[in-house]
């Protein structure tokens, strides 16, 4: 299984986006995968709210981790479906995202990612689709 020989560094270290938006990767374990975005005025839309796209960005990044680390030996995820619900602004400080899977199957695995405030009320509830990859033959 890939959590096995992946550090946390190794998983964000894959995901240059991520990293370029300042996202943190604090967990990494099949069942779960956490991590942080803080808060910045680049990535704000009207008054200071953090975008939702930048949003969606934390959690499909935690989403992808908590997948990739559900996955047979080899193979890769890609995101084939994503739906999100926005419930709070986040105007200060940072988001921070959860995410466990609810389906783990041979061709797709089904996580969902809870993003958090700040003050750790929710921002936002995201449900995903990733398609397992195998490996392809040479």
């Amino acid at each position: 299984m890939p959590s096995d020989t992946a550090s946390t560094a190794d998983l964000l270290a894959a995901l240059p986006f991520a990293v370029h938006l300042g996202i943190t990767l604090d967990e990494a374990a099949a069942d779960r995968a956490a991590g942080t975005l803080p808060w910045s005025a680049q990535l704000c839309t009207v008054g200071g709210v953090l975008h939702g796209g930048a949003l969606m960005t934390l959690a499909d990044t935690m989403g992808a981790v908590c997948a990739f680390l559900n996955l047979p030996a080899g193979a890769n995820t890609s995101t084939v479906e994503s739906k999100t619900n926005f419930f709070r602004a986040v105007r200060s400080g940072s988001a921070r995202a959860v995410a466990r899977p609810l389906h783990v199957g041979g061709s797709f695995v089904v996580v969902q990612t809870d993003v958090y405030d700040a003050e750790g009320r929710p921002a936002g509830q995201t449900t995903q689709t990733q398609a397992v990859l195998a490996p392809r033959k040479a």
